[in-house]
């Protein structure tokens, strides 16, 4: 099957099971600064799977989730990872468990997809005795009794890792395999938090599979989880079942199930072939990539990482710009720079000297279009940046070549000694990956050490990783997610602020993002010219006097098509089920301050918000959006 075909089969299977489909959150998580980017189906569900109740009381959910994670960006070469995918996820809040979760992926797995079972295996949780935390029993025994349908006996091993999978098809592993909680493993967990073990399932691809390149389990034994290349991991059911507390752990009274499935990998295990590159949602991209290169995906290993890079990279910085994040040098946007800038370094590999990215997300769209349709209303400015940023980019690139071509001058009249350190500049300043900077100085004749140079190049980039690190923990400490008081009392107030703006600015004003944390509120909003101080004074003198009202915040939930029909405001209206809450803030006498649609939360009376609201800072974030930096002292 194709991923087109597999994505519509799940949501239809799953919605005959009583789960209502929702539409994909954004790439950009909302009301959630603890993260950049949207990374898995579940994020966007954390506030349910935590006792909040979904609109309309609704207790199975299901969708298929845009998925990014950045730090996967240096991995992007081989067969199997992405930058960018989609996640099919279930989700139960407090209503079914183990036993439906695990009959129903079976099935659709082996009835709807037609996977061979004797090629399925399963991972469990093998329990952590000094935290009470019991070995898996129930999901093993629903897994056996589900094989055995098809003819199977499958036989629960421990200790894989050292023996081997022997005759194995069910798998015990430990907490940093097969347990999930927001903060890790359960020993990190903080009092309160809920927990749970999960139980992964794979495809095996056959023994000639076992090492994919550059693999480092070429001595290790070979199971499930070891990541060789012969299995690869294509769905996990998380059971929710657990809750820290200060004298270890306790059941929970609702208990949860997530799931998420790889559409990409689910597809790549129905065509039998390891390599994602190959299935239908790269071949429009991929096709298009070697007509302009004028180089063929199956020429070589090195041809096909480059394909891959630029692939991946181009079809997530298309997504990524179309959910709002331009090209910048901070926050998101960094990222989608940095894609592109990759994309067009890896195409120079191939030979392209001229623009291409276009092109290629003009197929990324094409290919996506019919289910994500906003990408068609997005299409021109998602071309538009996407040019724009290769356009500056290959300035840059010609800067440093011109720098290497500076080192050529040297050698004609002394030695040119070239660092670590000056490898590394090129690639942070002028985007020259490492291959690419020993390529440009054999050229012009210069003599160096490339073990050496690797090994001081990597040192550089593991001090830029971890400063890196540093900024982001400090920049997106705290968030929403965990509904911290002051973050919740900022958040209530940038209801007001957007109701502030649209008074002062106009009606066409509305929200494109934001990021709050318990020191301040960054909001970005649509507007095309800076705020005049007389404008901001204006929306300040609002919030405020709604503040000092003493006001009261209402939750009421009602179909969506009313909500739009009302006139209430709101931004992403795509990604909200079709039973919405809609928060209205409400002044003593009955002046309405603001009526939004939101997922919360909010403080119940404006009187628990103390201080006096103050724009600090107003500047552009793009074409036509504008930012504001702002807190309550």
């Amino acid at each position: 099957m194709q991923a087109k075909e597999i994505r519509k089969s799940f949501l239809e299977f799953i919605k005959e099971r009583g789960h209502q489909i929702v539409p994909s959150a954004s790439l950009l998580p909302e009301n959630d600064p603890t993260t950049l980017f949207t990374g898995s189906g579940m994020q966007p569900m954390v506030p349910y799977l935590l006792g909040e109740k979904y609109p309309g009381g609704i207790k199975r959910v299901a969708n298929s989730q845009k998925c990014f994670r950045s730090g996967d960006i240096e991995e992007v070469g081989d067969n199997r990872h992405t930058t960018f995918f989609e996640m099919l996820g279930n989700w139960s809040f407090g209503d079914y468990f183990k036993k439906e979760q695990i009959a129903w992926l079976f099935e659709f797995l082996t009835k709807e997809l037609k996977l061979d079972p004797e090629r399925l295996f399963v991972s469990v949780y093998r329990g952590n005795e000094k935290l009470g935390l019991p070995k898996e029993k129930e999901a093993v025994e629903v897994w056996q009794e589900q094989f055995r349908k098809v003819g199977l006996e499958a036989e629960a091993v421990s200790n894989a890792e050292k023996k081997g999978m022997g005759s194995g098809k069910i798998f015990y592993y430990s907490d940093k395999e097969n347990w999930w909680s927001r903060a890790g493993t359960p020993d990190k967990m903080p009092v309160g938090e809920p927990g749970g073990p999960d139980s992964e399932i794979f495809w095996d691809f056959g023994p000639e599979h076992k090492f994919h390149e550059n693999s480092p389990w070429a001595d290790q034994p070979c199971h499930p989880a070891c990541d060789c290349g012969r299995f690869m991991e294509i769905g996990n059911s998380v059971f929710m079942q657990y809750q820290k507390t200060e004298n270890g752990f306790r059941e929970l009274k609702q208990k949860n199930i997530d799931f998420g499935g790889g559409l990409e990998r689910l597809t790549a295990a129905t065509l039998d072939n390891p390599d994602i590159f190959l299935i239908d949602l790269f071949d429009l991209p991929r096709k298009k990539l070697e007509e302009i290169s004028r180089r063929q995906y199956t020429e070589s290993e090195e041809v096909r990482k480059s394909f891959r890079i630029i692939l991946d990279h181009l079809r997530a910085a298309t997504f990524l710009i179309n959910d709002g994040a331009e090209p910048s040098n901070k926050d998101q946007g960094y990222f989608t720079r940095r894609l592109i800038r990759r994309a067009v370094r890896f195409g120079h590999q191939l030979g392209i000297e001229t623009n291409f990215t276009k092109d290629i997300a003009q197929a990324v769209v094409k290919t996506y279009q019919d289910y994500y349709t906003d990408l068609t209303d997005n299409a021109d400015r998602i071309y538009r940046v996407i040019e724009e940023e290769e356009g500056k980019f290959r300035k840059t690139l010609r800067k440093g070549l011109k720098l290497i071509k500076n080192y050529e001058l040297q050698i004609k009249n002394e030695e040119v000694k070239i660092t670590g350190k000056d490898v590394f500049d090129l690639y942070q300043t002028y985007g020259f990956p490492i291959e690419m900077s020993f390529e440009e100085l054999e050229k012009i004749g210069i003599k160096f050490n490339q073990e050496k140079l690797q090994k001081e190049f990597n040192g550089e980039l593991q001090k830029h990783k971890n400063l890196s690190r540093t900024a982001s923990a400090g920049k997106f400490k705290g968030g929403l997610a965990d509904h911290d008081k002051k973050t919740t009392q900022l958040h209530t107030v940038t209801h007001l602020m957007l109701a502030g703006l649209r008074k002062v600015l106009g009606k066409q004003v509305t929200q494109k993002g934001s990021n709050i944390t318990p020191e301040r509120i960054r909001f970005d909003f649509s507007f095309d010219r800076a705020i005049t101080d007389e404008e901001k004074e204006s929306v300040e003198k609002f919030v405020n006097d709604a503040l000092r009202s003493g006001g009261k915040v209402t939750l009421t939930e009602m179909p969506k098509q009313q909500a739009m029909d009302e006139g209430v405001t709101g931004a992403f209206w795509e990604k909200y089920p079709e039973q919405v809450k809609v928060y209205t803030i409400t002044a003593p006498d009955g002046t309405i301050y603001s009526r939004e649609l939101c997922g919360g939360p909010h403080v119940k009376n404006l009187s628990e918000i103390k201080g006096t609201f103050k724009i600090l800072k107003e500047k552009s974030s793009g074409a036509g959006v504008r930012r504001i930096k702002a807190l309550v002292e």
